[in-house]
């Protein structure tokens, strides 16, 4: 008798069980018809401040019914990497595209320079600049007149000081601001040319603080600093050797050579023909 009793509980357990199964299956199937199936977006994991970068640690994907979607989700995370809160995020609060903004003139500069590295402007001319159809994310090598001989052009030297700096900015156009400024449509940006950013008159470069001095000692002496555009695949970094007057005269560095020297020993007869 106890054994049937026993027996009978546990079909009774085990129909009770199917029953359960089935009404959840059925209430799934009701909740996924009223409310769509499953799928990924991308939540603030904590709460993000107005231009915060956005990065892997303060986001996390999460899968939601399909009409609790905001619209504009991400679906990735990778999709917000060097993003930045275009305004205050909760957390747990949907990441959306009007929420989100990429570094440009609206985000500022300083979130474009590396960390290490600092920004410093520089005034040029069209001669100066390539010009003027250098434009931002563009690299340059920077040279400069050396004069250590108050002004005797033998002693001269054109200088290659610095090689591979990166163009943060032209005037104030900043990178990922050019071409697409200003311009509604995507596919009109990809048309425009670049000949219609080049009113400026100042060129901002990412430099190592000790470049800075550099740059600001040469801008001080006042003999001429010049950028060199260079292809931004091209990283190498080269010896270059200073270029004085005789490198330039070439054949003629004998004849150069003479008159200077002939010079120099006028100018030291006179001064000492002036001291007795």
């Amino acid at each position: 008798m106890n054994s049937r009793a026993f027996t009978t509980s546990l079909l009774l357990a085990a129909l009770a069980v199917a029953m359960i199964w089935s009404y959840i299956e059925s209430r799934e199937t009701e909740l996924q018809s009223d409310y769509g199936n499953q799928t990924p977006v991308v939540i603030a994991k904590e709460d993000i401040k107005e231009l915060e970068i956005i990065d892997d640690r303060k986001v996390q994907l999460i899968n939601i019914p399909s009409k609790f979607q905001m619209p504009g989700h991400f679906k990735r995370v990778e999709d917000l990497y060097n993003t930045i809160a275009a305004v205050p995020i909760k957390k747990g609060e949907q990441i959306t595209v009007p929420r989100v903004t990429y570094p440009g003139s609206q985000s500022g500069l300083s979130r474009q320079i590396s960390i290490g590295k600092r920004a410093m402007s520089i005034q040029v001319t069209e001669g100066q600049a390539v010009s003027r159809l250098i434009k931002p994310g563009d690299r340059v090598d920077v040279l400069a007149l050396v004069d250590y001989a108050a002004g005797k052009k033998e002693k001269l030297k054109v200088k290659t000081v610095l090689q591979d700096v990166i163009v943060l900015s032209t005037g104030l156009f900043i990178t990922n601001s050019v071409p697409i400024i200003n311009i509604k449509d995507e596919k009109d940006s990809r048309q425009m040319k670049l000949n219609n950013y080049t009113n400026f008159n100042t060129v901002t470069l990412e430099l190592t603080p000790f470049e800075v001095q550099k740059m600001v000692f040469l801008i001080s002496a006042g003999n001429g600093i010049y950028l060199s555009l260079r292809n931004n695949d091209d990283k190498t970094v080269e010896r270059i050797a200073s270029t004085k007057l005789y490198d330039v005269l070439d054949e003629d560095r004998a004849e150069a050579q003479t008159y200077f020297a002939e010079q120099s020993a006028r100018e030291n007869k006179r001064a000492g023909g002036g001291g007795r």
